[in-house]
């Protein structure tokens, strides 16, 4: 196994990309088109949120178990509040992940014509300032994401604001992420092999060790960035409209070093989903003669949501 990804996946940042857009799509779409991952620095979303928000998930994460479930949505598939320690398994794995997390969704007013699909958010009693921290980082990062998403679709010599009906009211999620300290002899690992169901993720608190990408050589590579900087993947739905130009990487979550499992790994996954109604349909400019159209029946995103929710164990057939 490599000692860095650094020799392989490019950092790029995203001051590029106001001064040459056309520049740093071709940087971070190259990256994405070969890793399924990039690391991108200088994103945006602010260092004094980001640390807030990591202190008020420590000290959700630390309240009483019977506390923490009063927030678990029996039936709900995990999409807003409390997820329990053990539920999440990767398809096809024996193990459950060893995990614990809670999920933030978009707020929506009133009457919204998804508001039958995209469950209201809920939150917690304790800390105080949980609402407002995750609402302000939610929104952080969304910006990023619509910058991000940009840059893809220029890559993909589409017009820059393409996606951006496309995930105007997106079902987005933002997953606080707990992996508690785990035993020496543990034969599961924090997270099984798996690929993302969205469009892309945008990943702070990678510089944990732990998380590794599947390469295409068959090698697994350590994903562990400079402080501060995100990991950016693809997701199945960007791999299923690119006909896999763009592919959904597997990764994982490995247990630490015998010395460090003692020490608790947090991490904050934004997962940028389009709109419920967008139908996935492989893009014209990603297929032809030699690359033949590989998902030839579009899916709507909400439909394709809900079957991969069942495959990992949120939802219930």
């Amino acid at each position: 196994m490599s000692d860095t990804i650094f020799a392989e996946v490019p950092l790029v940042s995203m001051k590029d990309q106001d001064a040459d857009p056309d520049g740093f799509a071709q940087a971070f779409g190259a990256s994405f088109q070969r890793f399924g991952f990039a690391m991108v620095s200088d994103h945006g979303v602010p260092h004094d949120l980001i640390e807030r928000a990591w202190k008020v998930t420590a000290e959700f994460f630390a309240l009483p178990e019977e506390e923490k479930r009063r927030y678990h949505l029996a039936g709900g598939g995990g999409a807003r509040g409390y997820t329990p320690y053990k539920t999440e398994i990767a398809k096809g794995a024996e193990h459950v992940d060893l995990k614990e997390f809670w999920h933030i969704g978009r707020p929506l007013p009133e009457g919204h014509r998804f508001a039958d699909l995209m469950a209201a958010n809920i939150w917690p009693d304790r800390p105080a300032d949980f609402r407002d921290t995750f609402i302000e980082l939610f929104e952080a990062f969304d910006r990023a994401g619509d910058r991000l998403l940009s840059a893809i679709a220029r890559y993909l010599e589409l017009a820059p604001d393409w996606f951006d009906p496309a995930v105007k009211d997106g079902n987005s999620v933002l997953r606080l992420l707990h992996y508690p300290p785990v035993p020496a002899d543990a034969p599961e690992v924090r997270a099984g092999a798996h690929e993302d169901i969205n469009l892309i993720t945008l990943l702070l608190g990678a510089e944990e060790s732990g998380l590794q990408l599947l390469d295409r050589s068959g090698e697994w590579l350590p994903v562990k960035p400079p402080e501060g900087a995100m990991v950016v993947n693809v997701g199945d739905m960007l791999q299923r409209l690119t006909n896999n130009v763009l592919p959904s990487t597997t990764h994982r979550v490995v247990n630490p070093p015998v010395e460090r499992r003692g020490v608790p790994r947090y991490s904050m996954p934004f997962f940028l989903h389009p709109a419920p109604d967008f139908m996935i349909e492989t893009l014209p400019g990603c297929m032809g003669a030699d690359r033949p159209n590989l998902y030839p029946q579009p899916i709507s995103a909400h439909d394709y949501l809900h079957e991969r929710l069942v495959e990992i164990g949120l939802v219930k057939k």
